[in-house]
């Protein structure tokens, strides 16, 4: 028996929440431990396939309401044959509209048989918004119903959403910008999950989604966002988006 956490994290969000997940699975299945498996930087993910007997935990983050276009079909390298799974989503203190909807009917559409679900909060991109998100108190949420899914059983799960799905997009708003502080260290070169970083580290192409990895990564703080569009925009959501949203688990 396998227990995995299978997840596309640019900031490490995502990530803390998904393992946080797996491992009350682990630990309610007696299982030894988890496999994380980070598609993050792997626009072609090796291909994988999970038994009956295994557990699959599936997140991603939300991006205007709906999983990052531009990169949710990393996920169909993975097949399941019966396998159960949680599918989660990780998103800013907004909402989470569709998202999680559209996850669960991959999973279901890749052979996975959905457990529960999960719209779980973490730091907004964009602004200040719920930065020690995700905390100990939502860690520990996700241990517990992670336990409790890893042993439900009867009906067909309902999760919240609408088809067809919202409109989706495939770029970002905002596009990151270099000062001269950048010591041409690469990082956010070989570390952007849609390699739109030329190998100047300042070109940004079209395919840039805004997930501000790089900005987050950056050793020296070269990366950055340091203009007023950006900043009154970001200003005006921190103030929106203050109030703490709760997590939802089903």
């Amino acid at each position: 028996m396998k227990v995995a956490a299978i997840y596309f994290s640019a900031t490490g969000n995502t990530e803390k929440s998904m393992k946080a997940l797996a491992e009350g699975v682990a630990s309610a299945l007696g299982a030894e431990g988890i496999e994380s498996v980070d598609v993050t930087c792997q626009p072609e993910p090796a291909s994988r396939e999970f038994g009956p007997e295994d557990f699959v935990v599936f997140g991603m983050p939300v991006y205007a309401g709906r999983l990052p276009l531009a990169v949710k079909d990393r996920l169909l390298a993975f097949r399941g044959n019966g396998t159960p799974c949680l599918v989660a989503v990780s998103y800013g203190n907004r909402h989470y509209e569709d998202a999680l909807l559209e996850l669960a009917d991959m999973a279901k559409e890749q052979g996975f048989v959905v457990k529960g679900g999960a719209a779980l909060i973490g730091r907004h991109t964009y602004g200040e918004i719920q930065v020690s998100r995700p905390d100990d108190e939502d860690l520990a949420a996700c241990r517990e119903f992670g336990a409790e899914a890893a042993q439900r059983t009867g009906s067909a799960l309902a999760v919240p959403g609408n088809r067809p799905y919202r409109e989706g997009l495939l770029r970002g708003r905002f596009h990151p910008l270099t000062s001269e502080s950048c010591v041409q260290c690469r990082l956010c070169v070989r570390a952007c999950p849609m390699q739109a970083i030329g190998e100047d580290c300042r070109t940004v192409g079209e395919d840039c989604i805004s997930c501000f990895r790089c900005i987050r990564n950056c050793p020296v703080g070269a990366k950055n966002m340091d203009v007023p569009a950006y900043s009154d925009f970001a200003a005006m959501f921190t103030e929106k988006l203050k109030e703490r949203r709760e997590n939802e688990f089903f």
